[in-house]
């Protein structure tokens, strides 16, 4: 699977079987990340990969959007260290976190992006250090396939917007013929 083919595929996954997910797929995932750009090439990232059941279940309880976060076999929380890069952390954490989300589309796998969290309560069962911020969690695993009418709803509704919509050329709202390009 090419990357244009893995970004159009890529949607946000809310229900995983219980499979655990290969070592060597979990590796390739989290070397995508290693691989990602940083600003001035710090790399202010820290993951922290959570297998354990009880603590996934803690996880999910801790956010009004993240229950499902209790059934995939694994959690990455992303972390950014505001010491090294007070300014850019966040944007370089979700840099190499979307690296993992195509990346685990490609093997097969779901994701899905989860900043409905208490970052306190993440910090302290997690032991994160004070220097870190929790920039987001993200589901991993195998898609169950569920019937979810509320998912199907929204899409049909809010679909993706045209790219006319939101692009600019040279200045905000001055939009050219696409098919110039």
């Amino acid at each position: 699977m090419d990357v244009f083919e893995a970004v159009q595929k890529r949607h946000s996954i809310r229900a995983y079987e219980p499979t655990p997910i290969p070592e060597e797929k979990l590796r390739k995932v989290l070397e995508a990340a290693r691989m990602a750009p940083s600003a001035g090439n710090i790399q202010p990232w820290h993951f922290v990969v959570v297998k354990d059941r009880e603590k996934r279940e803690t996880l999910a309880k801790g956010g009004r959007y993240a229950r499902f976060l209790a059934e995939s076999p694994i959690v990455i929380v992303g972390c950014g260290d505001q010491e090294a890069s007070s300014n850019w952390y966040t944007v370089d954490v979700a840099i190499a976190m979307q690296n993992m989300v195509l990346t685990a589309t490609g093997e097969g796998l779901g994701t899905c992006w989860v900043a409905s969290f208490s970052e306190d309560r993440v910090k302290s069962l997690l032991k994160i250090p004070d220097n870190l911020r929790v920039v987001a969690l993200m589901a991993l695993g195998y898609q169950r396939e569920k019937l979810d009418i509320g998912a199907k709803v929204l899409h049909f509704v809010r679909r993706k917007k045209k790219l006319e919509k939101i692009i600019g050329f040279d200045e905000y709202g001055k939009n050219l013929a696409l098919a110039s390009l």
